[in-house]
């Protein structure tokens, strides 16, 4: 149904996105190293949930309004933009603070964890650019059902970045307390979040793609 190749490159590509900070990774980290592992992981399965959510949007083929619709996709992509720039600059601005910087943050329930997980990632625009512009293009109409396709690589994307995502969760603490001994690798390693997420909103703001669709 799908090829080799095609599973492969949507899982390179999860990878990449999961290991550059954005919304999801911040969340978590400062949720985990605030209020514990299990925390983390209640939010995780929310960050879950709003990948599924966007899965069955592709499956149904929802995307496809972005489609017939472009000047909604540039809003997506500006307002997603924007937030990006905006936990830039709340990490690069004097006296800001990485999200691994240990900090007071209200205990929040179960229910609060998940649905925030949730929102975050919905929220996401690097999430929303995938799958409206990214993963129909692993989709090849001659090799069968669109739909199941989109299922397949979708549910590769989601492994590769839970897997990922857990691993952060699970050794947020320690990185914290790795970088609490040692002040000037919190420093580097604040600027260059703040950086990348910086570049990351100027890029998604430039640039002019198109949302993409695989019909049969």
């Amino acid at each position: 149904m799908v090829t080799v190749g095609a599973v492969a490159g949507i899982a390179l590509v999860a990878l990449g996105l999961v290991l550059t900070p954005g919304p999801n990774m911040v969340y978590l980290v400062s949720r985990s190293v605030s209020q514990g592992r299990r925390a983390g992981l209640v939010s995780l399965l929310g960050v879950a949930a709003g990948f599924g959510v966007y899965l069955a949007a592709a499956v149904a083929g929802i995307a496809t309004v972005f489609v017939l619709v472009p000047p909604l996709y540039t809003a997506v992509k500006l307002a997603g933009a924007a937030y990006l720039l905006w936990l830039a600059w709340r990490t690069l601005r004097p006296g800001g603070r990485s999200a691994f910087t240990p900090q007071e943050l209200p205990v929040d329930r179960p229910r609060r964890l998940f649905a925030m997980g949730l929102l975050t990632n919905l929220l996401n625009p690097k999430i929303a650019i995938l799958y409206v512009s990214l993963l129909p293009q692993f989709v090849d109409p001659a090799r069968g059902d669109v739909a199941v396709q989109s299922l397949l690589l979708g549910g590769t994307q989601i492994t590769v970045a839970l897997t990922v995502n857990a691993l952060i969760v699970l050794t947020a603490g320690s990185v914290s307390a790795f970088l609490v001994r040692r002040p000037g690798w919190a420093r580097v390693q604040r600027w260059v979040t703040g950086s990348v997420l910086a570049a990351m909103a100027v890029r998604i703001a430039a640039d002019r793609s198109r949302a993409a669709v695989a019909t049969g």
